[in-house]
């Protein structure tokens, strides 16, 4: 079994576009699938899109050029944070790339976000985040 969360639909793997955001947001829905990006020392940079980390992280260790898998995941709401400790509930659907080690986090549920923004929130709001709150 698998440290890592399975992709929420397997026949869509690779047909997500390309360029999307990069990180942020605190919280996550699904993953969409992983990718490994590539960066030659001749040609533009492109990326392979597996269904599980473990397929990812093997094609990173054997890939020239390659980056570490990331997970790219959907939000369906997220957590702006414009300026530091100043955060903001954003109730849309984005699609973002992630470092993998973000999915140790637990996916969001329906109070994440609502206790994350609470004016009894704990001090060290990542705790929600981490779900240690």
């Amino acid at each position: 079994m698998s440290k890592f969360p399975a992709v929420k639909d397997s026949t869509l793997v690779g047909t997500y576009p390309a360029v999307v955001g990069a990180g942020g947001g605190y919280v996550w829905d699904a993953v969409l699938e992983y990718r490994v990006w590539c960066h030659p020392d001749e040609g533009d940079d492109y990326y392979y899109a597996f269904s599980s980390f473990e397929e990812a992280a093997l094609c990173s260790e054997g890939e020239a050029g390659a980056e570490a898998p990331l997970a790219l995941i959907l939000q369906e709401e997220y957590i702006s944070e414009e300026e530091p400790g100043q955060y903001a509930h954003v109730r849309e659907q984005r699609i973002t790339e992630w470092p993998c080690e973000f999915l140790s986090r637990p996916r969001r549920t329906e109070s994440t976000i609502p206790n994350f923004m609470a004016p009894n929130a704990p001090s060290n709001r990542l705790e929600i985040i981490r779900g240690q709150s």
